[in-house]
């Protein structure tokens, strides 16, 4: 009787922590999100439009989502950055768990990137603005050709020094699993002779998971794997990439929270 009583008890606070803690999203944290939003989105255009891409298409981005992990109260975590070289450019490719995956990587990696991000992030008022005037690429899948437009774009980033941030998935994750990744980040890294650099991501799904509304705090570890080169018997091999990019995918899995394995 008295373990029922103390499991009925404890269900009670939780239940009545996460009523709090979601009106404290809706009322707080997305109010302060959208402004923040709006004003980063402004900097970003206008210190891209003067001529100062190079910073403007990351610092801002930058604190903007390390502010928005704050607000959430969700703590990160991050192992593995001194794996990398800031002199050096690489194609970044993580797993999707959810929207927060952008804030932990932006706000957290210590290195400047660019995204290439889906299409439909073009037509969100400010942040598609701001996005194109940062140089971002947003992958259309409408045509084979417009696929690979794209991917020049993407190729164009890297010869200018930047790095590029891909989610191979190419959506969120319905259930937190790494879903197969596709190609595309493999052929443009491939293209300027660049590394991969895996990246792990675990909590995301928790926060936020795609298809609900409903927010939940926790907390987020990035794990930033060695970088790792496409072997040159690559372009020799039938299916040679998508082995290779299948081999990244499950090194990714592999410091996934268990129960996402």
């Amino acid at each position: 009787m008295v373990i029922f009583t103390y499991i009925y008890i404890r269900e009670k606070e939780n239940n009545m922590l996460q009523i709090l803690y979601s009106l404290y999203f809706w009322l707080v944290v997305m109010p302060v999100f959208c402004i923040i939003t709006i004003l980063t989105a402004s900097v970003v255009m206008i210190g891209c439009l003067l001529g100062g891409e190079r910073f403007f298409s990351y610092y801002p981005g930058m604190i903007w989502s390390r502010l928005t992990c704050y607000l959430a109260l969700c703590p990160v975590k991050v192992k593995g950055r001194e794996l990398l070289d800031r002199k050096q450019s690489y194609v970044f490719v993580a797993n999707h768990q959810s929207a927060f995956d952008i804030f932990l990587l932006y706000g957290f990696l210590r290195h400047p990137v660019k995204w290439m991000l889906r299409r439909g992030i073009a037509k969100i008022p400010f942040v598609g603005t701001a996005c194109r005037a940062a140089g971002f690429v947003f992958v259309d899948h409408s045509s084979p050709q417009a696929a690979q437009r794209s991917i020049a774009k993407a190729k164009t980033c890297l010869q200018h020094g930047a790095s590029l941030i891909i989610f191979p998935e190419g959506s969120r994750s319905r259930d937190g699993k790494v879903n197969r990744f596709h190609k595309g980040a493999f052929l443009v890294a491939m293209s300027q002779h660049l590394p991969i650099v895996p990246v792990t991501i675990n909590g995301a799904y928790k926060i936020l998971p795609k298809g609900t509304l409903t927010a939940h705090p926790h907390r987020m570890e990035m794990w930033i794997h060695a970088p790792v080169r496409i072997d040159e018997h690559v372009n020799n091999e039938k299916n040679g990439l998508q082995t290779f990019a299948d081999n990244v995918r499950q090194i990714i899995a592999v410091d996934l929270w268990d129960e996402f394995k």
